[in-house]
């Protein structure tokens, strides 16, 4: 064979959902620590561009605009509410507005009034950091199907869990309920109509999207999520008991990490204590739950590249703050125009990685005589299978 011959191409799989998750946390920790625009600009188009190049045909996976324009309406709000309280952070005055007079026991609180362009900033700057890591955490949901998380939950978790991907799907299915009105309206002829446009879509959209969700947590209860019937009230007792103190051990070792004026025995040795009795306590939760397991995502080397990429770009930000904030916030006393710091710029760019290391996902439009068909000439159902949510829970005794 010719060494100039083109490689087979990668056939589409779905990403395992935790790795996008990893990534998608590791991109709105970088967005927490920073208020350059330009940086929260760089974040925002990262994140679009591995939405656009990864994403499936799935309906919940077309919302990423909705979490556009989610954070423009974020960013808005954040700028109006600055403008009318404590709008005056500067000598730079843009304009000034009626000030409504308050009585003395609302000391300290102004409505109206001067509105200056230093205060006008930093409300931007700070609406912009929240609609970025709200867009980053968009971009998990939109890319990875919380129903198939669940299967990757510890058993211990299965009540949390079970809680927070009803949750989690919550945004998605208002997605795919506002796709699924627009087509019935544009079925009916009401295309541009704005009569009565909160009664025919707001709250059909609004509705279906609950049902949906409690249909989902119907589901999973009835399919015994984390039933423990089989165990006594000491034994709950117990493992609760060492859940609960090993995540206050935990919480007490990072605070003691973080605070130097603390005794060392309250650092990483109470740290360490929390970890070991939390994970007892999580482990023996988890045996009294028996568990089915139907085609559980696979671990790859993609699915370790995509996290680790989400996991450094956070983390170099987080360093990059820690050593010099003033690059990663730019200064309005005296007002500055922000610069784009280099080794910050290069981290985020790292975060575009994904879109060339996670494999393509599974469509279910595609053509089949162009890649339906495997190397070992198996037709791609078991991909295709492989996006249906399992329902599956413990096995009921």
């Amino acid at each position: 064979m010719s060494a100039f011959a083109p490689s087979a191409p990668r056939l589409p799989r779905d990403l395992h959902p935790g790795a996008w998750w990893l990534w998608a946390l590791g991109m709105a920790t970088a967005a927490s620590r920073t208020t350059n625009p330009l940086l929260l600009a760089i974040i925002v188009a990262v994140v679009a561009l591995v939405v656009s190049a990864r994403r499936s045909d799935a309906p919940w996976a077309q919302g990423f605009t909705a979490y556009l324009v989610v954070g423009l309406v974020i960013i808005a709000i954040r700028v109006v509410f600055r403008m009318l309280f404590d709008g005056q952070h500067g000598e730079h005055v843009l304009f000034t507005l009626p000030e409504i007079p308050l009585p003395e026991a609302a000391a300290g609180i102004r409505i109206g009034g001067p509105v200056s362009l230093e205060g006008v900033l930093a409300a931007f700057y700070d609406g912009l950091r929240l609609a970025t890591m709200i867009i980053c955490m968009g971009a998990a949901n939109v890319l990875a199907n919380p129903k198939r998380l669940l299967k990757s939950v510890p058993s211990a978790l299965f009540e949390v869990g079970s809680a927070i991907t009803v949750a989690l799907t919550v945004a998605p299915q208002l997605a795919e309920s506002a796709q699924r009105v627009a087509r019935a309206r544009k079925l009916r002829g009401e295309v541009g109509r704005r009569t009565r446009w909160f009664r025919q879509v707001a709250i059909p959209v609004l509705t279906d999207a609950l049902d949906r969700s409690l249909l989902l947590a119907a589901a999973m209860d009835s399919r015994g999520y984390g039933r423990t019937a089989g165990a006594s009230h000491a034994s709950r007792r117990w493992t609760a008991a060492l859940v609960v103190g090993g995540l206050l051990g935990v919480c007490v070792g990072t605070y003691g990490l973080l605070d130097a004026t603390t005794p060392r025995v309250l650092g990483l040795p109470m740290l360490l204590t929390g970890l070991a009795v939390a994970t007892v306590g999580f482990a023996a939760s988890g045996s009294r739950i028996g568990r089915s397991r139907y085609r559980p995502d696979p671990w790859r080397a993609p699915e370790w590249g995509v996290a680790a990429t989400g996991l450094a770009v956070g983390g170099l930000l987080y360093v990059t703050s820690s050593v010099d904030p003033t690059l990663l916030n730019p200064s309005l006393q005296p007002l500055q125009w922000p610069e784009l710091p280099p080794l910050a710029t290069v981290a985020v760019l790292l975060g575009a990685l994904p879109s060339v290391i996670a494999p393509p996902p599974v469509r279910m439009g595609i053509d089949q005589d162009d890649t339906a068909l495997n190397d070992t000439g198996h037709d791609g159902s078991d991909e295709a299978t492989d996006r249906a949510p399992d329902l599956r829970g413990p096995v009921l005794r």
